[in-house]
């Protein structure tokens, strides 16, 4: 085996297991959508696209606040 067949042989691996952490990342951020509080982020991820003055909020703040 010259060293040209043992750096395929290499390249190979590395990148079935780059794909491998890539996909269990994924998968681990979908699993976990909510933080420990309960709150899902992912709601924030259309806040650059509706950001018009008539548009919703997100998060509804009420005007008097809890102190």
């Amino acid at each position: 085996m010259d060293i040209a067949t043992l750096q395929a042989y290499g390249y190979f691996v590395l990148t079935v297991g780059l794909t491998v952490i890539l996909y269990a990342y994924i998968y681990h951020l979908y699993k976990n959508r909510k933080d420990a509080d309960g709150h899902d982020y992912e709601e924030y991820s259309n806040i650059a696209l509706n950001d018009d003055i008539v548009d919703t909020p997100v998060n509804a703040v009420s005007k008097t606040e809890d102190k």
